[in-house]
């Protein structure tokens, strides 16, 4: 494994900092693990994480999803549970999925509910809180309208949010997708984070950007193109 890494670093400049669609077409060709593998984007913000109202979490739709369907989890009652069914949840109830994440069961990758069913689930956040998976209303997770939000889930939709070190980690999809929905994507992400920036932060938003994938070296990207937007 270090011998192949030490191989593949030898092709990114590490000193260079890539126009995006170079990089993209770069990482395909870092790309030669014997699995497909999963694409992400790194992006260091110039907030202050000591700073609540720095914090920076939201949602976007990628247009090209990110290669794989997650298994959503609702947590709703009556109408709306019968509503969360026909939108192809693969998991809906209350108490009972309550009682069940309790006991270890972690078969999900989304969860939503709504905002009625927020008191019940509210011991499960040292549970699903950790792994970011807690819904919240800031990334659309904690809504009425489950059929838009299943269905968002299921097409492309994603949460980010930046973790202690002020850092946002994101899949933008696979290797085996073709440049243009890499880009695509990754495009409809930073943009997203941009408009998520918090008006108290001063100075250059987006500070870093860095472009990987399960087994590939980090690319470094140019971000000046976003700075005229990130320092609003």
């Amino acid at each position: 494994m270090g011998k192949r890494i030490t191989e593949l670093s030898k092709k990114v400049d590490s000193a260079k900092k890539y126009a995006l669609s170079d990089a993209v077409k770069l990482v395909k060709e870092l790309a030669k693990a014997k699995f497909d593998e999963t694409v992400s984007l790194t992006i260091k913000l110039g907030v202050d994480v000591k700073q609540t109202n720095q914090a920076v979490r939201s949602s976007v739709v990628l247009p090209h999803g990110t290669g794989k369907v997650p298994r959503v989890l609702v947590f709703a009652k009556g109408e709306k549970e019968k509503e969360a069914r026909d939108a192809k949840a693969d998991f809906v109830g209350a108490e009972d999925l309550i009682e069940k994440v309790l006991a270890g069961w972690r078969d999900f990758d989304v969860v939503i509910a709504t905002p009625d069913m927020m008191r019940d689930i509210s011991k499960l956040g040292k549970v699903l809180g950790p792994s970011g998976l807690m819904p919240n209303p800031k990334s659309g997770t904690v809504t009425n309208d489950l059929a838009r939000s299943v269905k968002e889930a299921k097409t492309g939709k994603i949460e980010f949010k930046t973790d202690a070190g002020g850092v946002i980690h994101s899949v933008i999809g696979k290797a085996s997708f073709d440049a243009q929905k890499i880009l695509d994507n990754s495009n409809a992400l930073l943009e997203a984070v941009i408009k998520a920036r918090p008006q108290g932060v001063k100075g250059v938003f987006v500070q870093k950007v860095v472009l990987h994938t399960t087994m590939s070296p980090a690319i470094n990207i140019d971000t000046k193109s976003y700075l005229s937007v990130s320092e609003g």
